[in-house]
């Protein structure tokens, strides 16, 4: 996946569980559960995150992959298009269930999952043009995503929400890239003020 592909989505991490049915290697987990704030820390700063019920309605899930790790080069697991991977949207969220391909690999992770050596899965969106709303505090910014435009891929991973991750940084980098914009609206606002009371001087 090239680097300028991957700044055009976010990902963010959910639970998965091994759930076995009719002797299938099944897996599944909630991507999104709506109306449930997520608060991430940055240092001192808070960033608090809520996908609002309705933010599915419009999404184009129309050819979703599961992957491990967001890997491009690695067989997918499973794919919307042949219904190895079902998408059901409920009251609760976006609820994920795949059945893997009885492949040595698959065998290894489900067994995996199964133990809980990897209870994580990232999914990777976009969010529709005007489509969350960001209100700014002092010690915390808060974001509500009302429509997602895109799902890309769920996938397994390996890697929990540390620091380093690029689940981590992307998150950083879209905060601190809003509050830039937040900071340039409050300028231009200050400024058409200050002519504006000019005017009324003169």
């Amino acid at each position: 996946m090239s680097k300028n592909k991957a700044e055009k989505f976010e990902r963010r991490l959910i639970d998965i569980r091994a759930v076995g049915i009719d002797g299938r290697m099944t897996i599944e987990g909630y991507a999104i559960k709506f109306n449930k704030p997520a608060t991430h820390k940055f240092g001192k700063r808070k960033f608090t995150e809520e996908i609002k019920t309705g933010a599915l309605d419009k999404t184009n899930m129309k050819d979703v992959p599961m992957r491990y790790n967001h890997n491009d080069s690695v067989l997918i697991m499973a794919r919307t298009r042949n219904k190895s991977l079902r998408l059901i949207v409920d009251d609760i969220g976006l609820k994920v269930q795949a059945d893997l391909l009885d492949t040595q690999s698959n065998r290894d992770l489900y067994k995996a999952i199964e133990d809980g050596l990897i209870d994580q899965m990232s999914f990777a969106f976009s969010v529709a043009d005007g489509g969350d709303e960001w209100t700014f505090g002092e010690e915390e910014t808060y974001r509500k995503v009302n429509a997602i435009d895109r799902l890309y891929d769920v996938s397994v991973v390996d890697t929990p929400f540390y620091e380093d991750t690029t689940i981590y940084a992307r998150s950083l980098e879209l905060l601190e890239s809003m509050e830039k914009r937040l900071d340039s609206s409050n300028e231009i606002e200050k400024l058409k003020l200050i002519i504006k009371m000019k005017g009324k001087v003169n």
